[in-house]
């Protein structure tokens, strides 16, 4: 089985030729900060922030759910052919005010690079690095509206979560149960379990354009967690295949291509709160589309020993070239 060049070398080649193409001269998006509490006083601007979100959220969910409702009680294709691209724009537009809204109050600039030439009326799978609840407003604002609403994995229990946990699964959200890897040694047929669950959701998605974001470490990056590891990335955890694997199998011959996409926060890793209080730091995200390998579309990753192999080899290129691109623009620190 062959595979695309996807050298560290390849990679950087063609992330600083994209950049080059999307964005000449310095691509830095400065704005004017919106003028909020600062400094000591800037949990005010945190608490403004998260009644702002509280109040977004109720408002597009009551338009949301009775559109849901009807997708409920009639579960054919034709119906959620047209009821789906409704429930997009309503969570697409409710993404548009939370997003907007965090990345106004933000005093320092954000440089973004990669996001353009993306087309809204396609299918995309999106791999990210996971540092904090931040990047995912940092994504959505990224590529809101330029590619379709963004749909992830989430963990089985967050269905439970009052009101937006019905919206997730509303929107077809994968709820995954994650078992851990005692469990899995235990009993082998759990891990099969997600990995049909995730085929589920993705024969969903297939029917309307979606993007489907894939956070490979499977959780948020610490340096705990990393010497827990051993992982041989400097700012990244060891990824793990499955999930993408899995995405590519189901799904992969509807994306157009797959978004590499890379956060780093130069200031440091902010929080949620952070991010509420405006004082998020400077933030640097790079984009790259690749292709997706025609090999990857129907090969069998839990089956087929040598495909995993090599899925692995691939999967750790990118992620090399990554910690790279992480490695420079945290550099900036000390510029």
């Amino acid at each position: 089985m062959t595979f695309p060049d996807q050298s560290p070398e390849a990679i950087r080649a063609a992330a600083a030729a994209q950049r080059g193409a999307d964005e000449p001269g310095n691509p830095v998006q400065r704005r004017r900060a919106f003028p909020m509490p600062r400094g000591r006083f800037a949990w005010i601007t945190g608490a403004v922030s998260v009644v702002l979100l509280g109040a977004s959220t109720l408002f597009w969910c009551l338009l949301l759910f009775p559109v849901a409702l009807l997708k409920l009680l009639l579960p054919f294709a034709a119906v959620r052919r047209r009821v789906d691209p409704v429930l997009n724009a309503i969570a697409t537009a409710w993404v548009s005010s939370n997003a907007g809204w965090f990345a106004l109050i933000q005093q320092a600039p954000w440089d973004i690079q990669g996001n353009a030439g993306l087309r809204y009326a396609d299918w995309y799978l999106v791999n990210c690095n996971h540092q904090s609840w931040a990047d995912i407003f940092v994504l959505q604002y990224s590529l809101n509206r330029r590619i379709p609403l963004l749909k992830f994995f989430l963990k089985q229990q967050l269905i439970y979560v009052p009101v937006i946990g019905l919206a997730w699964w509303a929107l077809d959200f994968p709820f995954m149960k994650r078992h851990g890897k005692a469990e899995l040694r235990r009993n082998p047929a759990l891990g099969r379990e997600d990995q049909e669950a995730a085929r589920r959701a993705c024969a969903k998605f297939s029917l309307v354009p979606t993007s489907v974001m894939v956070f490979v470490e499977g959780t948020r990056f610490t340096e705990a967690k990393r010497a827990s590891q051993s992982s041989p990335y400097r700012h990244l955890l060891k990824p793990k295949a499955g999930g993408l694997a899995v995405a590519l199998n189901a799904m992969g011959t509807r994306f157009r291509s797959m978004i590499d996409a890379t956060i780093a926060y130069p200031e440091g890793i902010p929080s949620f709160w952070d991010l509420a209080c405006g004082r998020a730091g400077p933030v640097a995200v790079r984009m790259r589309q690749l292709p997706v390998p025609p090999e990857f579309c129907g090969a069998d990753y839990t089956r087929d020993k040598a495909f995993r192999t090599e899925f692995h080899h691939w999967l750790g290129r990118q992620w090399q070239a990554k910690d790279e691109e992480v490695e420079r623009l945290m550099a900036r620190r000390s510029n």
